[in-house]
């Protein structure tokens, strides 16, 4: 089998059998990830979004579990539980898959395909040889993986295309917000009448090209914003009504309140997958 390996790691080496189950650990996928904090930071993005990940996803070890899979191998991975104060979370394929929307590492998308392939690889290797000749405690139950990974991602895809909020949900609306922005690779478009300076400081944290289109900010502000940061350009426009984000001209967000309220009133946010009405409100714009 032609093993897949990342910076010399071989992805292979790093599937356990844990509850019946084929797992990783965090902190082998934060360094495979590259995490900026290690194992911190992907368990902390994890804890952001844990309505993705279900036990079937993710799961605390036992003292026990932990101690058998330590006794069985002598590789790096234990390194940093030496004290055991604090023990592992280990995630299954599906949980690895997940990490792809999740984290916002560089290398995210690329990894992730790598490890999915080794999967992939491992599946087919188990599935051309004989009882006999099978590899260790892993085969069993990847055999028995008939899902496609294109229907894993089709599914969290569509987690992100409706959500509703309720009156006082402020946080969780503002941080959604800079999840959508954040999504975008080139430029951004941004139509909303009221925009203020809590808007601003957002788009001050987005280090990509911003167009504004508002009839209503605080010019005071907007100065000295220009001052300081020069990714945003604005156009005075009173012809919209309702609130949109576009992310690289190809992605296409509705808002039914003005930005600046997000989480005051129950709203709702969707991603709006008819392209005709996008190309629309391209050419209305201009863009």
């Amino acid at each position: 089998m032609n093993e897949l390996a990342v910076s010399g790691i071989k992805i292979e080496n790093l599937i356990y059998e844990v509850r019946g189950k084929q797992v990783m650990f965090d902190s082998d996928l934060a360094k495979l990830y590259q995490c900026a904090n290690g194992t911190k930071s992907l368990n902390l993005a994890v804890k952001r979004h844990i309505n993705r990940f279900p036990e079937r996803f993710m799961f605390q070890l036992t003292k026990e579990e932990y101690c058998n899979l330590k006794f069985q191998s002598e590789t790096s991975s234990w390194d940093g539980y030496g004290g055991v104060r604090k023990l592992p979370y280990v995630f299954t394929e599906q949980g690895v898959a997940m990490l792809a929307t999740v984290l916002r590492t560089e290398v995210a998308e690329e990894i992730s395909i790598k490890i999915m392939d080794a999967f992939v690889a491992m599946r087919k290797f188990i599935a051309s040889n004989t009882l006999e000749s099978r590899v260790s405690n892993i085969e069993t139950k990847l055999i028995d993986y008939d899902h496609k990974f294109e229907v894993i991602f089709e599914k969290m895809d569509n987690e992100k295309v409706h959500h509703l909020f309720f009156d006082g949900q402020i946080y969780d609306a503002y941080s959604l917000l800079c999840d959508i922005l954040n999504e975008a690779r080139d430029s951004i478009i941004l139509i909303d009448n009221y925009l203020d300076k809590s808007i601003l400081d957002v788009l001050a944290k987005i280090d990509k090209s911003v167009f504004v289109i508002t009839k209503n900010i605080n010019q005071k502000d907007l100065e000295m914003y220009k001052k300081q940061h020069q990714n945003i350009k604005i156009k005075c426009d009173n012809s919209f009504h309702d609130r949109f984000i576009i992310i690289d001209k190809k992605i296409l967000y509705h808002c039914g309140a003005s930005f600046k309220d997000l989480g005051n009133k129950c709203f709702a946010i969707n991603k709006m997958e008819n392209k005709e009405i996008l190309e629309n409100l391209l050419d209305k714009i201009g863009g």
